[in-house]
């Protein structure tokens, strides 16, 4: 189903700038957006994806990871396919990558998963007793309208809403999101500039200025960082990122380090597994610089 998009503006020649995320695409006519996902049509953008669920599922809320927001409870989990980065060790490839695989047509993209509309989703969630609803496995800023319209619903019937997401939104996405966010676990992958844009294909400033914004307002926030041998594991950097989590969002603030596998990931399959040892040192800076919940994932 094609959905007019809620944020983007609409220029000469029929052109447009989509303002979803901080990647601010700007699109010609029949062009698509750097998440694939979102088409400038007769200059209008629409979204390819609306109300197509490839992923629905019922997790333990520590999977998200999150473990000090509702712990021991279920979440309803829900995504649509496509995302604004390229991460080259991402693990959910297959419904995120869309926009890579040059093998499926645009017309494809409308048909992936299946319909499942907001209302739906609250019914199955209140069904599983979930008391909550998670955007999550692709990322939820490319499935906006879906999740916004599915959070208002979520809101009045008393369930919790949780993004699971790489931070790049834009600031008016942030702020339509914003009543109704109940907590977000962000990745933040390096603290260099260009491992984001070499392996991400984006930028590390708006992320870093998306959590401070997050944690002034008030949302629960946990922070999540795969360390990737010879790519994110530089222990220099692993520092600047904890000494960023304590000055800016709180020494209180959870922090996943989670352990990179080469079999599972989009490309990096030439690499070895994170060893053990790596996320234990890491854990240590943190513990050092006065962190005080840090935990391992993937072990």
């Amino acid at each position: 189903m094609l959905k007019e998009a809620y944020l983007y503006q609409q220029l000469e020649n029929l052109a447009v700038r989509c303002q979803t995320c901080a990647h601010n695409c700007f699109l010609k006519i029949n062009q698509d957006g750097l998440c694939g996902v979102r088409k400038n049509i007769q200059g209008k953008l629409f979204v390819l994806n609306y109300g197509r669920a490839v992923a629905a599922a019922i997790d333990p809320i520590e999977k998200k990871p999150l473990y000090h927001f509702m712990p021991g409870t279920f979440t309803f989990s829900v995504a649509a396919a496509g995302c604004n980065f390229r991460c080259l060790n991402c693990q959910n490839w297959e419904i995120s990558q869309v926009a890579k695989n040059k093998n499926l047509k645009k017309a494809d993209i409308e048909k992936l998963g299946y319909d499942l509309p907001p209302e739906k989703i609250i019914e199955e969630a209140i069904k599983a007793q979930c008391p909550s609803i998670s955007y999550t496995y692709s990322e939820p800023t490319v499935f906006l309208e879906w999740a916004f319209e599915t959070m208002k619903i979520a809101k009045e019937k008393g369930l919790k809403n949780i993004w699971v997401s790489n931070g790049f939104m834009s600031q008016k996405t942030l702020n339509l999101i914003l009543p109704y966010l109940d907590a977000a676990n962000i990745d933040l992958k390096s603290f260099d500039d260009n491992f984001y844009r070499k392996v991400c294909g984006a930028q590390l400033e708006p992320v870093l200025k998306n959590l401070k914004f997050l944690k002034k307002a008030g949302i629960h926030l946990e922070i999540t960082t795969l360390i990737i041998p010879s790519f994110s594991d530089n222990l220099k950097m692993i520092e600047k990122i904890a000494c960023f989590i304590k000055s800016e969002l709180g020494a209180e603030t959870p922090w996943h380090l989670s352990r990179f596998f080469p079999d599972i990931s989009f490309s990096l399959k030439n690499l070895p597994a994170t060893p053990l040892e790596t996320l234990k040192k890491a854990k240590q800076i943190g513990l050092k610089l006065g962190l005080k919940n840090i935990y391992l994932g993937n072990i």
